[in-house]
């Protein structure tokens, strides 16, 4: 079963609330559109039939509109011979076909109604289809339009990202160039501490070993004092 069960259901359907309720509007308007078409050429089918109906009733009246006019044309001779009786059989069969005619003529009519129907139907549908083509027409230029931005979006969100990193590694560049140009200023300071440190520990030894020397001399000397 299609999109629409009846061609009611195409003229009456609201394009715009449909194609709300899809999950995937271009698919939804290609279905409609394929549908549309379809019944399109199902209603101008009808269509034709109907239009040959029409000729066809149409040659019947023609043939029945003469053949009364013969049984008429019977009647008035027969009762200007005198022949009553076969006047009033003329007139029956006239009367037989005049019957007739008046049902083709209802036939006639119908059919004349059905085909201005189907043609009010037939313009409405082409309508609709027509507006269902510009729908699509607009869905792929939306969809194109946003496809697009999102495009250029993520260009724009890659290159934000791609400056960050940049202007992330040139701040880590300048912390190490920094970094660097501070150990660079301690080279050498700690070989002059240590350097310094060790000429201090010579005089310390310096003043420790004098300080030696004058204990052994007063100690030699109390030695002697004491022999």
């Amino acid at each position: 079963m299609g999109i629409f069960s009846r061609l009611s259901d195409i003229i009456n359907s609201n394009l715009n609330a449909l194609l709300d309720r899809a999950e995937d509007p271009q698919k939804m308007i290609r279905l409609i559109i394929q549908e549309m078409e379809e019944t399109l050429v199902e209603v101008r089918s009808s269509s034709a039939r109907v239009i040959a109906d029409k000729k066809e009733a149409q040659r019947r009246l023609s043939r029945l509109q003469d053949e009364a006019g013969e049984w008429e044309k019977k009647a008035r001779l027969a009762l200007e011979k005198g022949r009553e009786d076969l006047a009033r059989a003329a007139l029956a069969e006239k009367q037989s076909v005049s019957e007739e005619q008046a049902l083709v003529e209802k036939e006639f009519t119908a059919l004349d109604e059905h085909m201005e129907q189907l043609s009010s139907e037939i313009s409405q549908l082409q309508q609709k289809l027509n507006d269902a083509k510009a729908k699509q027409k607009t869905l792929v230029m939306r969809q194109q339009t946003v496809s697009t931005r999102m495009k250029t979006r993520r260009q724009l969100q890659k290159d934000s990202l791609q400056d960050a990193f940049e202007k992330f590694e040139h701040y880590e560049r300048r912390m190490d160039n920094m970094e660097g140009e501070l150990e660079s200023m301690d080279l050498g300071r700690d070989d002059r501490q240590k350097l310094a440190s060790e000429i201090d520990s010579l005089a310390q030894d310096e003043g420790i070993n004098a300080e030696l020397d004058r204990l052994r001399a007063d100690l030699q000397r109390d030695g002697k004092a004491e022999q």
